[in-house]
Order: C-alpha cells, then sequence, then structure tokens
C-alpha cells in the first residue's frame, strides 16, 4: 500500500536503510522468528508454546477452558508482538506511548477474532476471519469512531509485510517436486489466465493498474492473502486491500456451495472434483471445506467414485501447492513492473538502478529466504515426512504467527478505511472479479475434466 515515506529513494542511499526502512524490520522480524522455529526444532523442541490459536470448539465450556489453559501463552505472545513492533516502530520514529495502548486493542480484537474463527461452525457459515476483522474493523471506524493518535497502532504495511516473510515458511519450493508437474501446469494455467483476465478486464473499465493487480492476484492465486501481498508490492492505494478481500470471500462463500453442487450433477470422481475445487475456488479454508463435502459423497450410494481422500489430496495439489506457490512470483514480477513501467508512465521519469533498489518491496526479498530456509530443512524429506514431522513441528507454528500478522493487518486496514473512499471504484471491480471468475470456472474444468481428468480420477490409485 501506498507509504509517502517510500515515495523516492533518500538523498544518501546505504546500509542506514537497513533500520531506518519499514521493509527491512519487516524481514528481520520475520526471518528471527523463522530463524528461531528452526533452532528449536533442530534441538527437538518447537515454539509451538509461544504460538497459541484457539482449539476448535462447539460449546463455551469447551471455549473457556481453552482460553483458561491458554492465558499465560496469550499474554506471553502479545508481549513478543508488542515488544518487537513498538521497538521497530520506535526506530522508525513513531511514538511508542501512542503505539502500545492502541496496539493492545488490535491484539484483543485479533484474539476475538480468530476464537470466532476457530468455533466449529464457522466453516459452515464461511465466517472467515480476514472478512470478519475487516467488517468489524470497519464498523468502529465508520460508525463508533477512534481519536486519531491511535492510528500509530494501525500499522497495516508493517502487520502485513511481517506476515508475508511468514508466509514464505510454509511454502518451500521443495513442494513443486512433491505436487508433481500436472499439478503446477494446471495451476499455473489458470493462475495465468485468471490473472490476466482480471487484470485486463479491469483496466478495460477504467480502473488502476494497482487496484487491477491486487484484484487479479486475489483471483488467481491464493485469495485474501495473495491480495494483501500484491497490494504491498505494487503499491496500491490502501483503500484497495478491502475491495479486494471483499471479492475474494464474497466469490469464496458461493463456490463453496456451487463446485460441490455441479460436481455431484456430474458425477465426477472425487479426485477430479477436489481438482475442479483446487483450481476455482479463491480461499484455502473455504476450498478445503468444499473438497471434503464433496469426497464424502463418494460411494456407490451416489455413483461417485474414489474416496474422501482423493478429493482432499487433488484439492491440496492443486490449490494450497500449485496455485499458493505463485504468490512469491507475482508479488516479485508485479514489483518491478510497477516500480520500472507503470510509476513511468504516471510521472514521465525514468527509475535508475538506485531508485529501484531502494523502492523494490524488501519483504519479497525476505519472504523468498524465509521460504529457501524451510527448503533446506526439508531437502531431503519426502512429502510423508514433510507432512508427518516438519509440518507440525515446525512450519504449523510459523503459520499461526503468520496468520495474527494477517490478522492485525486486516483488522487495521478496516480501521483506517473511510466508507466514502470506496465510492469512485463502484461497480467496476466487481465485473471484471466476475470475468476471471467466468474464465477461472471454465478453465479449471476443461483441465480437471477433459484434460487431465484421468490423471485425478486415478489419483491415489
Amino acid at each position: 500500500m501506498t507509504s509517502p515515506s517510500d515515495k523516492s529513494a533518500p538523498q544518501q542511499p546505504g546500509w542506514q536503510e537497513l533500520w531506518l526502512k519499514e521493509d527491512w524490520w519487516a524481514v528481520w522480524i520475520g526471518l528471527a522468528i523463522v530463524i528461531a522455529g528452526y533452532a528449536w526444532f533442530a534441538s527437538g523442541s518447537s515454539i509451538e508454546w509461544i504460538a497459541a490459536m484457539p482449539k476448535k470448539w462447539a460449546t463455551f465450556d469447551q471455549l473457556t477452558a481453552d482460553l483458561a489453559a491458554k492465558s499465560v501463552r496469550y499474554v506471553a505472545q502479545c508481549a513478543l508482538f508488542l515488544t518487537v513492533f513498538t521497538f521497530g516502530g520506535a526506530v522508525l520514529g513513531h511514538r511508542a506511548k501512542e503505539f502500545i495502548p492502541s496496539f493492545l486493542l488490535v491484539y484483543v480484537l485479533s484474539l476475538v477474532l480468530n476464537i470466532a474463527g476457530a468455533w466449529d461452525k464457522a466453516s459452515f457459515y464461511t465466517l472467515e476471519p480476514p472478512l470478519l476483522a475487516l467488517i468489524l474493523g470497519l464498523l468502529i471506524s465508520n460508525v463508533i469512531g477512534l481519536p486519531r493518535w491511535m492510528d500509530a497502532g494501525f500499522r497495516v504495511e508493517f502487520y502485513v509485510k511481517t506476515g508475508i516473510v511468514l508466509l514464505g515458511a510454509g511454502l518451500p519450493f521443495t513442494l513443486i517436486l512433491w505436487a508433481g508437474p500436472i499439478a503446477i501446469l494446471q495451476a499455473s494455467i489458470v493462475s495465468i489466465g485468471t490473472f490476466m483476465t482480471i487484470f485486463l478486464v479491469g483496466r478495460r473499465l477504467g480502473l488502476e493498474r494497482q487496484l487491477c493487480a491486487t484484484l487479479g492476484a486475489g483471483g488467481a492465486v491464493c485469495g485474501v492473502s495473495a491480495a494483501i501481498a500484491i497490494a504491498g508490492a505494487v503499491r496500491a492505494r490502501k483503500e484497495h486491500p478491502p475491495i479486494a478481500i471483499t471479492l475474494v470471500v464474497l466469490f469464496a462463500i458461493v463456490m463453496v456451495f456451487v463446485l460441490p453442487l455441479a460436481a455431484r450433477a456430474m458425477h465426477l470422481p472425487a479426485g477430479v472434483g477436489g481438482a475442479w475445487i483446487g483450481t476455482s475456488e479463491f480461499a484455502d479454508a473455504a476450498g478445503l471445506a468444499a473438497a471434503q463435502s464433496y469426497g464424502n459423497l463418494a460411494g456407490p450410494q451416489t455413483g461417485i467414485s474414489g474416496v474422501a481422500e482423493n478429493a482432499i489430496n487433488a484439492y491440496t495439489l492443486i490449490k494450497v501447492v500449485g496455485r499458493d506457490v505463485w504468490i512469491g512470483i507475482w508479488a516479485f514480477v508485479l514489483s518491478i513492473i510497477s516500480i520500472t513501467v507503470w510509476e513511468k508512465a504516471e510521472t514521465g521519469r525514468k527509475a535508475n538502478a538506485a531508485q529501484i533498489w531502494w523502492r523494490f518491496p524488501k519483504f519479497v526479498v525476505g519472504f523468498l529466504l524465509s521460504s529457501l530456509i524451510i527448503t533446506y530443512v526439508v531437502r531431503n524429506n519426502s512429502l510423508e515426512t514433510y507432512n508427518k514431522i516438519v509440518k507440525p513441528g515446525l512450519v504449523a507454528p510459523l503459520v499461526a504467527l503468520r496468520t495474527w500478522a494477517f490478522t492485525f493487518c486486516f483488522l487495521s486496514i478496516g480501521l483506517t478505511t473511510r466508507l466514502r473512499e470506496f465510492a469512485p471504484a463502484g461497480g467496476r471491480p466487481f465485473w471484471a472479479f466476475s470475468a476471471g471468475v467466468v474464465v477461472n470456472l471454465i478453465l479449471g474444468y476443461l483441465l480437471s475434466v477433459h484434460i487431465f481428468g484421468h490423471h485425478w480420477a486415478s489419483l491415489g490409485h
């Protein structure tokens, strides 16, 4: 998102940017967490204790018991986040006395949102925490109102950049080999086709390039996380991510019901249905719910061949592995295009090499380094070993901390956004995104059913 302090290179760029630039602080914080996680994991332990998250609950008794058991962990976690973000912000020139009370509010509200997301009916009602965070933030900022000094703790970019560095830890490059060429090929075709459709239709409708890129990434890659990452990479306006988040979650809700029903009407094998869902769903959690619901239909009584695991495995290979790994590629490529092409067209000035490096979003570097660290850790592991040992012991705690950082971000977006800022875009983002949905559905169907159908139908056999 646009940050005035990063608009141009400093008069004397040099090593000082390593501690005077928010991007680098996000990198240092994110990588420090990843390295600490690896150190604990290598010693036979884990940072899972500090990465506390609400446990799935169905009754208030279960919820209160879980909160009581983890209360000390939440206090320690809050203290950790508060310390690193306050220190980094202070070095960058922000007042600690304003940041601290504001961040405490953000943390408490984020805990409430994560508790809501852990409700066992949350997936059924598609109560996505990012959307809940955005809605809650918008209600508070537009209905209740908060004093302006509290904006000090609503640091959207700081939280999202840190979260994106941690995101890399969940996407080691080894996943590409484990997924196999067909999953990667199918995901790549859909990712590129959907992105280009949304971007070109959006431009045709007169939308800004940055908004088109944010919408395109949300539809083509991994939904909300991709939209946030790309918005930061291309320096989109602060009102662009909320638009993308809303559309991603809206269509994710629709697809949770549409895709399993359509697949059932055509009696697609469980693996084929899972692949189509993985290709055409927009949010990981919603897609997993859809894949599970379709997989559970498999059996002689319905005429759907295969078993539930086929649908889940196909979905995972396409969506969680094949499409999600594109986030780093899109962020890297689009940040370069934004700096060297789009901004040149807007300002008429060509960026020199020093300015390109200054403007380049360093959190993309952090994302790649984080991914490389985990890639090194799992270099000799099989996918089975990764899922049984590395993922729960090392990756899962890092994913939990990333979820916290993203929740801080989504909530802060709502808390700093005024609804009147949505007005200029009108309904055009909806139509641009809808065009991508149509292409996504058709491409996904053709690839999953007619081109690679045999592969997905025989998955696991």
